[in-house]
């Protein structure tokens, strides 16, 4: 698929009330139809023409039936759906737009169960349109974190009585990078659904999500000891001498990992299976690096663009988890 980078309007140019709706009245009047959907994502996709995704020029298609583009220099046959997150999709564009719609203005998102009955739908076809969206919330190219950086794990679903505590538990581990901004407050977030706290896990997800250079800010876990052979500064605080509890040595991890927690149980009903939980992490990620967003019309028309510019999602990523492509930065990095 062409790319979207350095295609995408900034904000500055695009007008509200034409370019994205600003409330659900706006929506339902810019959207009353398939045919509305279509152009929309035509001009999402191919802000300045129609790219034929075969001999990549830039050129006015043959429309056909069905939503066929035919390319006048190759004869190609494509969509503008194809090699997208609603390619073959049977379900009405206007069903994704309203999901995309309410995705992105529900304050706290929902969950499938909440969107089969407020669309009417199957709970199968809720979820699993909301789990498409999930993964278009992740740009390929989006930036690593950069500055101070604090690294910590923490646990979702909480322990079974008897079982163990800590990162030798049973229970999902998640790897949380957070970025601190000086004097105070918080920048961006990552998120990683790792099997357990070993380097082997921890290190590869500092080189995916944070800049080299950047300063690493951990407890005295041995699994980040490494970090500085990554072209990281280290800086790690021992706890147990340090007099102070966790949430003060390292309050944005733990300031995250508390939201998270508060989100799965009240949006989602801690209902999480592991399998999937990644797809739930980057939806939590994507709602709070835009938590300062003025307008949740702006972010329908965000995730509308990382929708056109992701590539599809089969049944099978679907059913057992997707998988997650991770960046092959790290050998090359370490000195």
């Amino acid at each position: 698929m062409e790319p979207l980078i350095g295609k995408i309007a900034t904000e500055s140019s695009l007008v509200a009330g034409r370019d994205y709706p600003r409330t659900y009245r706006e929506f339902v009047e810019m959207f009353p139809d398939d045919k509305a959907c279509v152009t929309h994502l035509e001009q999402l996709r191919w802000p300045n023409g129609f790219v034929c995704p075969s001999c990549q020029i830039t050129t006015t298609p043959w429309y056909q039936t069905r939503g066929r583009l035919v390319c006048p220099s190759c004869r190609h046959q494509s969509s503008v759906l194809a090699g997208t997150i609603f390619d073959k999709t049977r379900t009405p564009l206007t069903t994704w737009f309203e999901v995309g719609w309410h995705v992105t203005t529900a304050k706290n998102g929902l969950s499938a169960k909440t969107l089969e009955h407020t669309l009417g739908t199957r709970y199968r076809v809720a979820w699993a349109m909301l789990q498409r969206y999930r993964v278009a919330m992740v740009r390929a190219e989006r930036g690593q974190l950069s500055g101070h950086v604090e690294v910590d794990e923490t646990l979702v679903g909480g322990v079974e009585k008897g079982g163990k505590r800590g990162r030798g538990t049973s229970k999902c581990i998640v790897v949380i990078a957070v970025e601190v901004k000086d004097p105070k407050g918080f920048g961006r977030v990552r998120m990683r659904h790792i099997p357990d706290a070993s380097g082997v896990n921890l290190l590869p997800f500092v080189c995916d999500a944070v800049v080299p250079g950047a300063v690493i800010l951990t407890d005295d876990w041995g699994g980040y000891n490494d970090l500085p052979s990554y072209k990281y500064t280290h800086k790690k605080t021992v706890l147990s001498s340090s007099g102070d509890p966790a949430h003060v040595s390292m309050p944005g991890v733990h300031r995250v990992a508390s939201l998270l927690k508060r989100w799965v149980l009240g949006t989602h009903q801690g209902s999480i299976v592991p399998a999937h939980l990644q797809s739930y992490l980057e939806e939590f990620t994507f709602r709070f690096n835009r938590r300062t967003s003025r307008s949740r019309g702006l972010l329908f028309r965000r995730l509308l663009e990382q929708a056109v510019a992701t590539e599809p999602v089969t049944e099978a990523d679907i059913t057992h988890g997707y998988n997650w492509p991770r960046l092959p930065q790290m050998e090359a990095r370490r000195s």
